[in-house]
């Protein structure tokens, strides 16, 4: 379990202040390079040339990508929330591609830190507190009539206001949870394969032959599932943010 471990870099191991623990640790350098990588796709895609470049067009891609789910999920009320979702599905899409480069072979292990719930956690009550938000300055105390679907009989109102308001509060917990879980379940696996992969080298040409070879294929192939699940799980926070949101926003 050695790649999540979190450890303080640079000689800040007892850096305080006001009490607390301020290290600069490895989660915190792979957040400043995925954060400094973004940065510059978007700003080499701003040229805004009349005839794009490949550069451009990608990142106009993504920004009409994440315009159109905004738009398709909660209407022209959506355009407003563009730079906060695609900025949040872009910095979870670098920060799970860079963990799956496969810097180990010069020495530098990369750190994947949407594996840890903290981060994911972090996340996840930011968009949280921007549903709140918005839910009760646009609707007020009519903001609590989410918890109780159109056409409920008066007598289950009860009932299924506080159902509805625990399943609204879980929802942090589970946006946070699904990425976690499917960021760490993928490195462990590997993990655990490239153990056969080493122990089997470490056993005779025939070990090597019958567990090393299908083993390391496995791996590729899980390798490329990887890369797409890193994809598809920043599209999935996304998607789920702008749908908490068309019910801040519509009430439905």
């Amino acid at each position: 379990m050695h790649q999540f471990a979190i450890q303080p870099l640079f000689g800040s191991q007892h850096w305080e202040l006001a009490g607390y623990n301020i290290a600069f640790t490895n989660s915190a350098l792979w957040m400043g390079i995925a954060a400094l990588a973004l940065w510059i796709f978007v700003f080499g895609g701003m040229k805004r040339q009349l005839v794009p470049g490949r550069w451009q067009m990608a990142v106009e891609s993504f920004t009409g990508f994440v315009d159109d789910m905004l738009e398709a999920n909660i209407g022209k009320a959506g355009r407003k929330y563009v730079p906060y979702v695609f900025s949040l599905f872009m910095f979870i899409l670098f920060a799970n591609l860079l963990g799956l480069v496969p810097l180990g072979v010069v020495g530098v292990h990369p750190f994947t830190f949407t594996s840890h719930f903290t981060v994911t956690g972090i996340f996840a009550l930011i968009s949280f507190s921007i549903v709140l938000i918005v839910g009760f300055a646009k609707h007020g105390l009519r903001f609590f009539s989410l918890f109780i679907p159109h056409g409920t009989p008066v007598l289950m109102m009860p009932l299924i206001f506080f159902v509805e308001l625990a399943s609204f509060m879980v929802r942090p917990f589970s946006l946070a949870l699904r990425l976690f879980v499917a960021m760490m379940a993928g490195h462990l696996l590997l993990e655990v394969l490239s153990s056969f992969v080493i122990a089997g080298f470490n056993n005779g040409l025939l070990t090597s032959v019958i567990v090393v070879i299908p083993t390391f294929l496995l791996m590729i192939a899980i390798c490329a599932l990887e890369i797409l699940v890193a994809g598809i799980q920043a599209y999935v926070f996304a998607l789920l943010t702008s749908l908490y949101i068309n019910d801040a926003e519509n009430l439905h």
